[in-house]
């Protein structure tokens, strides 16, 4: 879960260094900086739709989110820096035996992330850096109906301020305040083998006043994405591969003491787009995944790429 906060700008435009971070692991006071949502775009962008057997499931998934540049709302540079950012997310999934509404399994998950990050300026250079636990993301409600052809899922979820906090520091790795989330994932088969897939997933978050500050995020819409191919199986391994991208809007405005009326104007758009890849070994109970966002055409947000990894193992 990750917001952009904090910058500085010199008089150029084009050459300005700019000290930033990602919200989700590090906050430097209030955010009236925001150009980020707190859900960590591609994690759910394969697979969208698809509910794990009955049972207990533990997924871990590693995010490095590598970003270099400021853009303004015509998507121009208008800053430059260097932010670092590695998150470990650890779920604990449970899926029901019983079916209700329809054939609708129920599940729920838990999420607790750790979180190290290193930040530096053009010009300042290094400027802080800190690690721990982060806010924890609990899904206490989960619906999964699916057919031979299509998976769907839908969800409650909300994000605790677990992680530690406090304004005046520049090591956080909490954000202070709850948000409130619905998602749905959805996978289509395009074929009767099952080898090639469409995914999509949604997630609306609905934030509150962050505590000490006063200050109201703005709320936003999330978006994964992917088309995968099988290539098939070997020796019981399967392999997947394809394309996946991201997008994110920011849909209400941002409010607060600190808020400036042109922030409160100000409208961030994140799209990215990559590729990905998949190993499901039956055998063993283990999924293994790789994927690889470049962002561009971002606008009112800081522009990176990012690189994650996936595991999973049915218990």
């Amino acid at each position: 879960m990750e917001i952009v906060h904090r910058f500085t700008k010199a008089s150029n435009r084009r050459s300005a260094s700019a000290a930033f971070c990602i919200f989700f692991v590090l906050q430097l006071g209030s955010v009236g900086g925001q150009v980020r949502g707190v859900y960590p775009l591609g994690m759910s962008a394969t697979g969208s739709g698809v509910t794990p057997g009955p049972g207990f499931s533990y997924v871990n998934q590693l995010l490095i989110y590598s970003r270099d540049r400021q853009v303004d709302a015509n998507g121009d540079v208008i800053a430059t820096g260097s932010n670092s950012v590695i998150m470990d997310m650890n779920t604990i999934a449970w899926v029901s035996k019983r079916k209700l509404l329809h054939g609708a399994r129920l599940s729920a998950s838990a999420t607790i992330p750790f979180a190290n990050n290193a930040l530096e300026s053009d010009v300042k250079g290094h400027i802080s850096g800190g690690g721990g636990v982060a806010d924890s993301f609990y899904q206490p409600f989960i619906l999964g109906w699916q057919t031979e052809r299509v998976a769907v899922k839908t969800a409650y979820g909300f994000l605790a301020p677990t992680g530690r906090h406090d304004f005046t520091k520049n090591d956080n790795v909490g954000s202070g305040y709850w948000t409130h989330v619905v998602s749905s994932g959805q996978t289509i088969y395009l074929t009767e083998s099952k080898r090639t897939s469409v995914s999509a997933f949604q997630m609306y978050e609905w934030h509150t006043t962050q505590e000490d500050t006063g200050i109201h995020p703005g709320q936003n819409l999330d978006l994964d994405y992917s088309v995968m191919q099988s290539l098939g199986s070997k020796r019981g391994i399967g392999l997947q591969v394809g394309m996946v991208g991201y997008g994110q809007w920011q849909t209400t405005a941002k409010t607060g003491p600190a808020v400036t009326p042109t922030q409160q104007k100000e409208r961030y758009k994140v799209n990215a787009i990559g590729v990905a890849s998949n190993f499901n070994v039956p055998a063993w109970r283990l999924n293994l995944g790789f994927k690889y966002f470049k962002e561009f055409a971002c606008r009112s947000t800081f522009q990176g790429y990012s690189i994650q990894f996936s595991g999973a193992y049915k218990f």
